[in-house]
C-alpha cells in the first residue's frame, strides 16, 4: 500500500507537497472542535488545484434542486452545509514577491497534523540567489473555547535580507464548489475595526422556502513585534498589513486569534460586540492557548484510546478515526448530529444521515457520558413532528425519518433516496433499543423513546401491503442498504427491521402502557402483531441463505475475484444502470440484519449468509467494512476481520476508494472502533448483559482499550497469553468471559483462548 503520509502512531506527517494530490492532502490534515472545522488549507495563497473550505456546525442553506422530471413528494430543496468565511488567510511576501507553494519549489517541505491535540504543522525554506527564509505555520483550534482559532506563523532569515509582509485577513468571499446554481451563499452586513480588531458579519442570502438566514461574525487580533500598517475594509473583507525588515539569522512571528460567531447562539446584532469582547478578554498567548488544548485533549484520549502494539499502522488508523470523530461531534450540543463528512467537505449535502443511529451510537455510548448518546436521540425526538411531515409527503401514516436533514425535514433529492431508502427510519427505532439496552435507562423509553417508536411503527404498518397470492405481508418498491440496486421488493433487510420495529414497539407498549403518554389503539396493535407474524422473507432453502430480494438470485451471481481491477471501484468505471443489473454488493444488507440482531441466529446461519455474500460485496460505502469485520471476527475467520479492520481503520489515510480528496467519511471511522471492541473483543450487550470473547490478532502483540458501561469504567487487554478485564471505577459487575458467567470486583484475568479457524 502507497501511504501517503507517513507511518506513525500518534502524527500524520509527510515530507512531500503532494500538488497533484493536494485535497487529499487537505482531507486528511482536516481539524475542528465539534463548533467549527476546516480542511487543511494553507494559511497563504496557493494558486494550484485545491478546496478551501471552512465549515460552522448548524449553519446550512436550502440549495435549490436540479431533478429532471419532478415526482410528488420530492423535497423542495437540498441541504447542505455551506462554506464559511476563510479566518486562516494570511498572504505573505518576501522581498514583494507573494509566498505561493502552487508555483514555488520548497525546501524541507514538512508537514503535521498532531492527533494528541489537534495542532496543525507545516514548515518550509524557499530560497533563492540572494535570500533564504524558512517558515513555520501552525495552528488550532481549540476544544477549551469553541469559537477560539488560533494561528501562529514564524519567519527566520537563513541567509541575506528580507522584508516580510504579512496580509492577514478574514475574508467572506467563498462559494460552495457543489452548490446546484453557481450560487454565492452570502452577503455583507457589517465589517472594520475597533482599535486594532478586525470584524466581519456575513448572513446567509434569503431562500423562498422558509429557512432561517444565518449570520456568522469573524473578529481577529494579532500579537506580534512586525510593525502594523494599513488596515483595510471591504464589504466581503478585512485584512491588516503587518512588515518587518529581517537581517540573516533574524525572526519574526505573529500570532492570529480568531472568535467565530454565529447567529445559532448569539443575535447578530450583538455579535460584533461579543466578539471583540472575548479577544480582548483573553490575554493568554499560543503557547499558553496550547497548553490548555493539550490538557483538554488528554482527557479525551486518556478514556477514548486504543492501543495496539505490533501494528504501526492499524494503530494510526484507529487515532486518526478517533481524532476525527471527536473534532465534528462531543455530544455537547443536542441540535446537533453527526454530518457524514463533518468539517472536511461539501459531499453529500445535509449534516444527518443513518449512518449515526446505525454506526456512531455504540462508540459514543462506550466512550462518552450516556447523556451524549441521549443527545443524539434528542435530536431525532425533536423533529417527530418533520418526520411526520415526511410520511404524510409520501402519502403515508406515522413518521418517517429522512435520509438527508438539517431540520428533520428531508432534503435529499435523488428518488431512489427519498423515496425509497426507507430502511433508515428502522435505524432511528434500532438506536433506542440500543441506547436502553447499553445503560438501562427504561424511563427515556416509556416516554420520548415510546413516542417515537408508535410512530415509526405506524408507518411501517401503512407502508406494507398484503399478498393475497402468499398470504404475507410484503414490502415492494425499496432501496436496501445496498445502494447498487434500486426499486426491489422485499429486501430482506427491510422487511427484518419493519417487523422488528413493530414487535418491539408493542412489547415495550404492553410493559409500560400505564406509564407511558403513548395511546397505541387495540385496533393498531392487533393489526401490528398479524404483520409480525406474516411478514414475508426471501429465503432459498437449498442454500440455506436469506435472499437479498425477490429477484437477486435471478441475477448472474459471480465473486468480485471475477472482476478486473481496472473495474474497481464500480461507481468509478461503470454506468450505473450496469451497476443496478449486476450482483455486486455495495455494502452489507443482509450481513447488515444479521449484525444487529445477532442472537437470533445460530452460527450456521451467519456463516452460509457470510460466506455467501461477503464474495460479492465490493465495500465501496464506507460503512461496509466494519460489519463485515465483526461478523467475520465472530465467526472465526481472522484473515477476513484483520484484512476489514485494515480497511475501515484507514479508509480515508490509504484513500481505498479513491474518493476521500472532497471530504473524509467522519459517520464511517466507527467501524474501526467497532470492529476491534465487537469484532476481535467481541463485546456484546444482547438483553443487557455484558460479555467479552477475545481473540488476538496474529499480527498484534496486544491491543487494550476503555468502556464505559452503567456507571462504571472498565479497561480491556488482550495479548498473546491472557485477557485482562480491569474495573477502573463503579461498583462490581456481573459478566460473561468466554460464555462463562464472572463477577468483576476489581481485576479479571483469565487465559485468552485461541480462534476457531475452521470456517
Amino acid at each position: 500500500m502507497n501511504h501517503l503520509f507517513e507511518i506513525d502512531p500518534w502524527k500524520i506527517a509527510t515530507h512531500q507537497l503532494e500538488r497533484n494530490q493536494r485535497r487529499l492532502q487537505e482531507s486528511l490534515t482536516s481539524t475542528g472542535n465539534g463548533y467549527m472545522g476546516m480542511r487543511g488549507n494553507f494559511e497563504e495563497q496557493y494558486t494550484g488545484d485545491h478546496h478551501q473550505g471552512t465549515y460552522l456546525a448548524g449553519v446550512w442553506y436550502p440549495d435549490k434542486t436540479r431533478v429532471g422530471w419532478w415526482k410528488n413528494g420530492y423535497p423542495d430543496y437540498f441541504g447542505k452545509v455551506i462554506n464559511a468565511l476563510n479566518f486562516i488567510a494570511m498572504d505573505i511576501l518576501v522581498n514583494g514577491e507573494a509566498v505561493d507553494l502552487g508555483v514555488q519549489e520548497p525546501k524541507d517541505f514538512y508537514l503535521e497534523l498532531d492527533m494528541q491535540n489537534g495542532l496543525l504543522t507545516r514548515t518550509f525554506i524557499l530560497e533563492n540567489a540572494n535570500t533564504s527564509v524558512k517558515f513555520r505555520f501552525e495552528r488550532f483550534l481549540s476544544i477549551v473555547q469553541q469559537e477560539l482559532a488560533v494561528i501562529r506563523v514564524t519567519a527566520e532569515v537563513l541567509k541575506g535580507n528580507a522584508t516580510i509582509q504579512v496580509v492577514s485577513k478574514i475574508d467572506g468571499d467563498v462559494r460552495n464548489e457543489d452548490s446546484n446554481y453557481d450560487e454565492m451563499f452570502w452577503e455583507a452586513q457589517q465589517s472594520g475595526f475597533e482599535d486594532t480588531v478586525g470584524f466581519l458579519t456575513t448572513r446567509t442570502i434569503p431562500n423562498p422556502f422558509g429557512i432561517e438566514q444565518f449570520s456568522v461574525t469573524a473578529a481577529m487580533k494579532h500579537l506580534t513585534e512586525a510593525e502594523l500598517g494599513v488596515s483595510e475594509t471591504e464589504s466581503l473583507k478585512v485584512q491588516q498589513v503587518f512588515q518587518a525588515n529581517l537581517a540573516e539569522g533574524e525572526t519574526v512571528s505573529i500570532e492570529k486569534q480568531v472568535i467565530v460567531l454565529t447567529s445559532r447562539d448569539v443575535l447578530e446584532a450583538e455579535q460584533k460586540v461579543k466578539a471583540v469582547q472575548l479577544l480582548q478578554e483573553n490575554t493568554k498567548n499560543f503557547d499558553e492557548l496550547l497548553k490548555e488544548q493539550n490538557e483538554a485533549w488528554a482527557k479525551r484520549w486518556a478514556l477514548a484510546d486504543v492501543v495496539i502494539e505490533g501494528d504501526a499502522a492499524a494503530q494510526q488508523g484507529i487515532r486518526f478515526n478517533l481524532f476525527q470523530l471527536f473534532t465534528t461531534y462531543y455530544g455537547e450540543d443536542q441540535r446537533l448530529n453527526i454530518g457524514p463528512k463533518g468539517f472536511t467537505g461539501e459531499k453529500y449535502g445535509g449534516a444527518t444521515y443513518w449512518d449515526t443511529e446505525a454506526y456512531a451510537v455504540p462508540l459514543y455510548l462506550a466512550l462518552a457520558k450516556p447523556e451524549v448518546t441521549k443527545n443524539l436521540l434528542k435530536y431525532r425526538y425533536n423533529q417527530l413532528e418533520q418526520a411526520k411531515h415526511n410520511a404524510r409527503q409520501q402519502g403515508l401514516a406515522g413518521a418517517l425519518y429522512p435520509m438527508v436533514t438539517f431540520t428533520g425535514i428531508e432534503c435529499h433529492n435523488e428518488w431512489e433516496i427519498t423515496f425509497e431508502e426507507i430502511h433508515r427510519n428502522g435505524a432511528i427505532a434500532y438506536a433506542i433499543y440500543n441506547y436502553v439496552n447499553y445503560t438501562g435507562d427504561h424511563e427515556y423509553l416509556k416516554n420520548e423513546g415510546l413516542q417515537v417508536l408508535a410512530e415509526i411503527a405506524r408507518f411501517w404498518a401503512d407502508r406494507v401491503h398484503f399478498s393475497k397470492r402468499k398470504q404475507k405481508y410484503m414490502i415492494h418498491g425499496v432501496t436496501g442498504p445496498n445502494e447498487y440496486e434500486n426499486n426491489v421488493n422485499n429486501n430482506w433487510y427491510t422487511n427484518t427491521i419493519a417487523a422488528w420495529v413493530l414487535q418491539y414497539t408493542l412489547e415495550n407498549y404492553t410493559k409500560y402502557q400505564t406509564e407511558t403518554p403513548v395511546v397505541i389503539s387495540a385496533e393498531e396493535q392487533e393489526k401490528w402483531q398479524e404483520i409480525i407474524e406474516n411478514m414475508y422473507y426471501p429465503f432459498d432453502e437449498e442454500l440455506g441463505v436469506f435472499v437479498q430480494h425477490d429477484t437477486f438470485f435471478d441475477k448472474d451471481l459471480m465473486p468480485r475475484t471475477a472482476l478486473s481491477p481496472k473495474d474497481l471501484p464500480l461507481n468509478q468505471q461503470w454506468s450505473w444502470d450496469r451497476i443496478l443489473r449486476s450482483c455486486f454488493i455495495k455494502q452489507a444488507d443482509v450481513l447488515q440484519g444479521i449484525y444487529f440482531f445477532s442472537e437470533r441466529y445460530t452460527r450456521e446461519e451467519k456463516e452460509r449468509n457470510f460466506l455467501f455474500y461477503e464474495p460479492m460485496t465490493v465495500h465501496e460505502s464506507s460503512l461496509s467494512p466494519s460489519i463485515h469485520a465483526v461478523l467475520a471476527a465472530e465467526l472465526g475467520m481472522e484473515e477476513k476481520a484483520v484484512e476489514m479492520y485494515q480497511r475501515t481503520a484507514r479508509l480515508d489515510l490509504d484513500n481505498y476508494n479513491n474518493d476521500t480528496e472532497d471530504g473524509l467519511h467522519i459517520t464511517s471511522m466507527t467501524g474501526s472502533w467497532l470492529a476491534i471492541v465487537q469484532g476481535f473483543a467481541q463485546m456484546k450487550t444482547a438483553k443487557e448483559q455484558l460479555s467479552f470473547a477475545p481473540f488476538l490478532p496474529s499480527a498484534w502483540t496486544s491491543y487494550a482499550f476503555h468502556v464505559n458501561y452503567r456507571d462504571r469504567l472498565l479497561y480491556i487487554t488482550v495479548d498473546q497469553k491472557n485477557v485482562r478485564v480491569q474495573l477502573v471505577s463503579g461498583a462490581e459487575l456481573s459478566l460473561d468471559l468466554y460464555g462463562e458467567k464472572m463477577v468483576l470486583e476489581d481485576e479479571l484475568v483469565i487465559k485468552m483462548e485461541k480462534v476457531d479457524n475452521d470456517v
